[in-house]
């Protein structure tokens, strides 16, 4: 486009001339009359300014259709990473206090909704949904890439939202359903609990085969303390307390499915078993930066056309010496 710069030069002087062609129109001005205006200074001037006006239009008509552009700022593609859900216990024994955070005692639930806060915050680029089971199992949040969202309903989350047994096989099944139609490779569930499956309609073992038939990873974390509390530095059983875990049943689902087994006794191992999970299930990095092109084409081509209409308001006139126009 550029190279078309010169073309209304090459145009003017290349084409040949219409010699020997009969006048178009006839005026009724003598020949001197004419030799006058030729020779007019303020004609001169205003055919002079048009054909500059018009060299400039052109040569911005010429700029813009060559596109040009700028390069903008750098730009970091989205990260990718799973479709992930979260199935929490619920069930009555969340409420025993044999945990510890920031050297206070709190329940298990309390202590497990801190490390998996700490968890999402590191899951940029996960669609992440929460699934809440006791007697029953619940969707609180479908996958979503508000992780707000999520950590906002686990904080909401009660012991005994869902009621005081526990169904871990229906809380699968659950997490199997809502993933089932997303890409293949990418679904994983993480299973928290501290029971025994005393509840629902599906046994694990029938719900690790659903998960894995659809190929969802099933990470099982085991979370409890051994039913002692710490007081003054001595360790006193709690009432209630010492809650057997089916670690071999949450075992066999997680090998069953393709994914680990995890037992934390206490908030440090929690957080150091989803720092694990992290390594085993890695968000991509984002891809390298781009610089978006922007293209400036409108201001040339703006100009001409405001040039055009300036044309268009004040045409030239001829005129000539003695008041002839």
């Amino acid at each position: 486009m550029l190279l078309a710069l010169p073309a209304p030069w090459l145009v003017r002087y290349l084409l040949p001339s219409a010699k020997g062609v009969s006048p178009a129109l006839n005026v009724p001005y003598s020949p001197d009359t004419l030799h006058a205006i030729a020779r007019g200074g303020g004609r001169g001037r205003r055919v002079g300014m048009a054909g500059a006006v018009a060299w400039v239009a052109w040569v911005l008509l010429c700029v813009a259709a060559a596109r040009p552009q700028q390069l903008g700022e750098p730009v970091q593609p989205p990260q990718a990473g799973r479709d992930l859900m979260l199935a929490l216990d619920l069930s009555g024994s969340m409420n025993q206090p044999d945990m510890a955070l920031g050297n206070r005692p709190v329940d298990r639930l309390t202590a497990a909704t801190a490390v998996l806060n700490d968890f999402l915050e590191r899951r940029e680029g996960d669609r992440v949904g929460l699934i809440v089971f006791g007697r029953r199992a619940y969707v609180l949040t479908p996958l979503t890439l508000d992780r707000d969202t999520v950590r906002a309903q686990l904080d909401d989350a009660v012991v005994g939202l869902a009621g005081q047994e526990t169904a871990i096989g229906d809380a699968i099944g659950l997490a199997v359903k809502r993933l089932r139609s997303q890409p293949p490779g990418q679904r994983v569930l993480i299973l928290l609990t501290d029971g025994v499956n005393t509840a629902g309609v599906l046994m694990p073992d029938k719900a690790a085969q659903l998960a894995r038939d659809n190929g969802v990873r099933v990470h099982t974390v085991a979370f409890g303390g051994d039913g002692t509390m710490s007081v003054f530095g001595f360790q006193l059983p709690m009432p209630g307390g010492g809650d057997d875990i089916d670690e071999g049943t949450l075992r066999a689902i997680a090998e069953a499915t393709g994914g680990r087994f995890f037992r934390a006794r206490d908030t440090g191992e929690l957080a150091g078993i989803y720092g694990e999970i992290d390594r085993l299930e890695p968000v991509e990095r984002p891809g390298e930066a781009v610089r978006p092109k922007i293209e400036r084409y409108a201001w040339p081509l703006a100009v001409a056309w405001l040039l055009a209409l300036l044309a268009m308001v004040r045409p030239p006139r001829l005129r000539a010496k003695g008041g002839v126009a």
